[in-house]
């Protein structure tokens, strides 16, 4: 099948070569001529694990290409994904202009039937936003399909190849066919094709991350509880997990979320039930809930610190929102930056994949270091913010005799309290009893 995919972001880039990679011809479209001259050489914009072989191994082998003339990619294309961005307004509404622009090329270009794929997440009503935009050029016919992402950074290439579902949106038997034809690789194992109107479809996607998000907030605001009252969130956890209603996922405190979705979708979102006129106050209430938390972590430090952050070097073990990713938007470690440096704190940091992505939002405000005990050399604290696997287990000895002082503030609850405090360290973490 001629699949086209417009946009090469982080949802574009992965939709292409995972479809390359069950033989379909994939043709990803993008007007940055920098970043397609990036990848035509294998250099990708962003970190995931297994993509990049994806990508090298599939234009070698003809089945993957990169191109900025996206008229001429759309015009033979099957199935055209639309996945550009769609970054909040300032209301929090989600920004069509990019969406509703890839719908006009494709009404002028297109050559033959197809299907157009609203892949970016949109707010509900967009597909027939779509339909009108192409309409207006449109010289073949067109079928409309909505097929939201739930890619998790870090795992996205997993996650297309063997997802747990495949949402598609149809409100016509000839898209039915194509998309059934399309991911019929990927639910080999007997995993659902979930078919439904488009607008149910484009509501799944933002009901699913709020759910998420909700999840989230609630843990994060229940762990603080467990501070104040002297119980250990950890525990809570496992014993709110167990229940087959509930289940363990999502139940991790920490410095609140961030990334690309669950940010963007809840304010999205919020922002769609008030043009309706309808009631979202629980996830108003995620929302504030999540930006409280991402002070959490400057609380802890400037507690551990006595108060005295003026002058104070503090090291920061991970940067992204998340591990396995390089993704600093909506980052907590952002917002822990710019309090520690308002306070007159000097900051170095250290991340497996994030650093240069940081200095391109930020530049030399902090520090970098090259590894990372190296980000310890002389620091009053050390605060972990990402949960990356190298630092899951570090050496404890070192850290101590790096530090100036042996304070250690834990943002993901990697290490055990006890064990922390018996090795003379000053330890903090989230929601494990009174501090």
């Amino acid at each position: 099948m001629n699949i086209t995919v417009v946009g090469t972001g982080y949802v574009g880039l992965v939709v292409g070569a995972c479809l390359a990679e069950t033989g379909n011809s994939v043709i990803c479209a993008d007007v940055d001529a920098k970043k397609i001259e990036g990848l035509k050489q294998n250099v990708l914009p962003i970190y995931e694990p297994g993509l990049e072989d994806f990508v090298e191994r599939n234009q070698a082998q003809g089945r993957l290409t990169f191109t900025t003339g996206v008229g001429d990619a759309i015009a033979e294309a099957d199935v055209v994904f639309i996945a550009v961005g769609t970054p909040p307004d300032e209301d929090g509404s989600a920004d069509l202009r990019h969406v509703l622009a890839v719908a006009e090329e494709i009404g002028k270009h297109a050559t033959r039937e197809c299907v157009v794929v609203t892949k970016s997440t949109v707010p509900v009503g967009t597909a027939a936003k779509v339909a009108a935009a192409v309409a207006k050029n449109a010289k073949r016919p067109f079928h409309m399909c909505s097929n939201p992402e739930f890619l998790k950074e870090g795992a996205a290439v997993d996650d297309f190849m063997k997802p747990d579902r495949v949402v598609l949106g149809v409100e016509s038997d000839f898209a039915r066919s194509m998309m059934a034809e399309l991911y019929a690789p990927f639910v080999r194992t007997g995993k659902p094709i979930i078919f439904m109107d488009i607008p149910s479809a484009e509501m799944t996607k933002y009901a699913a991350n709020a759910m998420l998000a909700t999840r989230i907030s609630f843990m994060n605001e229940i762990a603080n509880l467990c501070e104040k009252v002297g119980a250990n969130v950890d525990l809570v956890r496992r014993g709110i997990g167990s229940d087959a209603r509930i289940g363990p996922s999502f139940l991790f405190p920490g410095p609140g979320y961030g990334g690309s979705c669950f940010p963007k979708d809840v304010k999205a979102l919020v922002r769609t039930a008030k043009e309706q006129g309808a009631a979202l106050a629980v996830l108003e209430a995620v929302e504030d809930a999540n930006e409280r938390q991402k002070h959490r972590l400057f609380d802890k430090v400037k507690k551990a610190l006595d108060g005295k952050l003026d002058g104070a070097r503090v090291a920061l073990w991970g940067l992204a929102f998340k591990p396995q990713t390089d993704d600093m938007r909506e980052a907590p470690a952002l917002t822990l930056i710019e309090e520690l440096r308002a306070a007159g704190a000097s900051v170095v940091a250290h991340d497996p994949a994030a650093m240069h992505e940081t200095r391109r939002r930020i530049g030399d405000a902090i520090e970098y270091a090259s590894g990372n005990y190296e980000a310890l050399e002389g620091a009053d604290a050390l605060v972990v913010v990402t949960d990356w696997n190298e630092y899951r287990h570090p050496d404890f000895a070192r850290i101590r005799k790096a530090l100036r002082r042996p304070i250690v503030v834990d943002g993901r609850n990697l290490y055990d309290p006890e064990r922390m405090r018996a090795l003379g360290f000053t330890y903090l973490s989230i929601g494990r009893g009174r501090e």
